[in-house]
């Protein structure tokens, strides 16, 4: 390699990880995911995701005008070919607290889940449940996960194709039982960014298939969807991903979000803020072909 394109790819190098340390420090900002004196545990299971994720915080928490603590935490699910050596080596390498939590989570999942059936399902509710009981354990007021912005929209569509639901992941959650606070710090990342911040730094990356099940996953499709969008019409997943921060009820048809059976008609005096103008269309930028032609119904 060439001193000058060395050069251009520490430039590239340089501008990624500040976009990535700038997302997901608005996302933590935005949804005031840390706070002074928290204790994250931040759950890493050896993809790129969680490195990045693991990485960008322990940045941020020398440089964040609060404090708080980072444990890394690894949950050893007992799955066959697991190399159990590579995550406590490299989170010795950085001088971090941490734990691997052994739970044989992938026996259980085996002998419930007919073979063939995809076990993803059951490994994660087992896996969460097991992460925030290790939570209270240790005393962590925040559990991080590492979903990013590709992760949330295919999870809206996956929840509108198949379980006809108008739902995603939100970046801050609490747990039903009301004892765990969920946060997903690179809410606002792309996980094409994340797959060129991990090559650089050349994460010790553990294989996500090793349970067999990851090829027959719907999510599959709905990824290779959301790619060809974005060969086709770049910003489109951002695009997405933005309409679920800014959402109307009203607009919609939830009768538990918005009282549609009991709308009154407007009052005298209110009628004109509601007036729908020329005007206001072409002030927007909605594709006015768009519009349906009502006249000769």
């Amino acid at each position: 390699m060439s001193q000058l394109d060395t050069r251009k790819e520490t430039l590239e190098y340089n501008k990624l990880q500040k976009r990535l340390r700038r997302n997901v420090g608005n996302a933590i900002t935005d949804y005031n995911m840390v706070e002074d004196g928290d204790v994250v545990m931040a759950c890493i299971s050896g993809g790129k995701d969680s490195f990045a994720m693991l990485d960008i915080l322990l940045q941020l928490q020398k440089s964040a005008p609060i404090k708080f603590e980072v444990i890394a935490v690894n949950l050893d699910q007992k799955q066959p070919g697991f190399p159990e050596h590579i995550l406590p080596n490299y989170f010795e390498t950085l001088g971090i607290p941490y734990y691997i939590v052994d739970k044989d989570t992938y026996s259980v999942v085996k002998e419930k889940i007919p073979e063939g059936k995809t076990t993803c399902g059951l490994c994660s509710r087992l896996r969460r449940g097991t992460l925030y009981s290790f939570a209270e354990k240790i005393g962590a007021t925040k559990i991080a996960l590492g979903h990013h912005m590709d992760d949330i929209v295919e999870t809206l569509f996956l929840n509108m194709f198949h379980g006809a639901r108008l739902k995603a992941m939100p970046p801050k959650l609490r747990s039903d039982d009301g004892r765990n606070v969920v946060i997903r710090p690179l809410t606002y990342c792309r996980e094409k960014d994340l797959v060129k911040y991990a090559e650089h730094k050349e994460f010790p990356i553990i294989p996500c298939n090793l349970c067999g099940s990851q090829e027959k996953l719907e999510r599959k499709a709905v990824k290779a969807m959301l790619v060809e969008w974005d060969h086709k019409t770049p910003g489109r997943v951002e695009k997405v991903f933005k309409s679920i921060q800014n959402v109307s009820p009203s607009q919609l048809a939830d009768r538990e979000l918005f009282d549609f059976v009991n709308l009154p008609l407007a009052r005298e005096g209110e009628r004109d803020e509601y007036e729908f103008t020329e005007a206001t269309v072409s002030s927007t930028n909605i594709d006015e072909s768009l519009f349906i032609d009502v006249t000769n119904i």
